[in-house]
């Protein structure tokens, strides 16, 4: 039987966020159409303005990230050929083995520093050209990096990559799924962001807060493309703007207050860190998400100890706990968060 969750401080993610009653309202009272004909007002419109957020020619709209970037993958590449991304990236961990099935790409993986890698690393890599090698076509790169931490990419770095990649032919993507948080953490604009990459991928229903929703950005050619891969992967929608409104309302509203949501990851990490049995490094707390690992004990068996005091959190893999920062916990949460940790460490 499903455990209620619904008064819990909930840290397991960020996608756990609700609309909100404004955003609700936007999503009653929302214009709709038949968005595989193209005729969705509100899915247009969230189309044209996080394309235009991002300094591309145009975006598509899609029901999830792992859409999005399956998306990217599929029209930048042809079968037999190979991508480049890093171990522990979403696109490669997260995604059922996406790119094989939908693609049937190889996945090329670099060992990164907290998901962060360099251009020696992408060069290295590189085949050279000979029959009996897949082709590698495209570098992808996630900002932030969900198993780094909510880890940032220096845009100097992303830079040096994308010029290792032009010279040998690469298209680039960004996996862009907390972009927002990297945007609101630095204060650099997501269309520089943006920039290096032929193809990114935005979400609107993590730290955002919509119910529903991601989006590809790119050429106009490209995009054709992917909207034609996404009708064949089964993501085609018809009236789509009563959850393109959520979206759009996010977008409009919900990036600026992302700086609480690192406020309240920093708290929690402080405050782990003053509680024995627990290690962490508070200053690799970037954005929104809290990393630490467990002494003496195997990181589930505190999820669970944590979960009969009300506030979960998840276990990714044996010693380490992850938590997540996001507009439905407070800082009064994170400080009940905080003392029930220290209750589980007391123990």
């Amino acid at each position: 039987m499903t455990k209620d969750t619904s008064r819990a401080i909930d840290l397991r993610s960020d996608t756990i966020t609700k609309p909100t009653p404004a955003m609700r309202e936007a999503m009653a009272s929302a214009e709709v159409g038949d968005d595989v004909f193209g005729e969705d007002p509100t899915v247009r419109k969230l189309e044209t303005e996080t394309a235009a957020l991002l300094g591309k020619e145009e975006a598509l709209f899609t029901v999830s990230g792992t859409m999005a970037n399956q998306l990217a993958i599929r029209s930048h590449t042809e079968p037999g050929d190979e991508i480049l991304v890093e171990a522990n990236a979403h696109v490669y961990y997260y995604e059922s083995g996406g790119p094989a099935a939908l693609s049937g790409v190889m996945c090329r993986c670099l060992q990164g520093e907290r998901g962060v890698f360099n251009s020696a690393d992408v060069e290295s890599a590189l085949r050279p050209a000979d029959p009996h090698f897949p082709r590698s076509r495209l570098v992808c790169i996630e900002n932030t990096h969900n198993r780094g931490g909510g880890k940032i990419w220096p845009l100097e770095r992303i830079e040096e990559v994308a010029g290792a990649a032009r010279l040998r032919g690469l298209q680039m993507h960004l996996d862009g799924a907390r972009l927002w948080n990297a945007a609101a953490a630095t204060g650099i604009a997501e269309k520089q962001w943006a920039a290096p990459f032929d193809t990114v991928s935005v979400c609107f229903s993590k730290g955002l807060g919509a119910p529903v929703g991601s989006a590809l950005a790119g050429s106009k050619a490209l995009l054709a493309r992917a909207r034609r891969f996404r009708k064949m992967f089964g993501g085609g929608m018809r009236q789509a703007g009563i959850i393109a409104a959520g979206a759009l309302f996010a977008l409009q509203n919900h990036r600026a207050r992302l700086a609480e949501d690192h406020a309240n990851a920093k708290a929690l990490a402080e405050g782990i860190s003053r509680c024995k049995g627990f290690e962490i490094a508070p200053n690799e707390v970037e954005t929104n998400i809290v990393r630490f690992r467990v002494a003496g004990k195997p990181a589930q068996e505190v999820v669970e100890r944590l979960r009969s005091r009300g506030v979960l959190v998840l276990a990714t893999d044996q010693l380490t706990i992850r938590a997540v920062t996001s507009l439905m916990v407070s800082a009064e949460g994170i400080r009940l968060a905080v003392n029930a940790i220290a209750e589980v460490a007391a123990e």
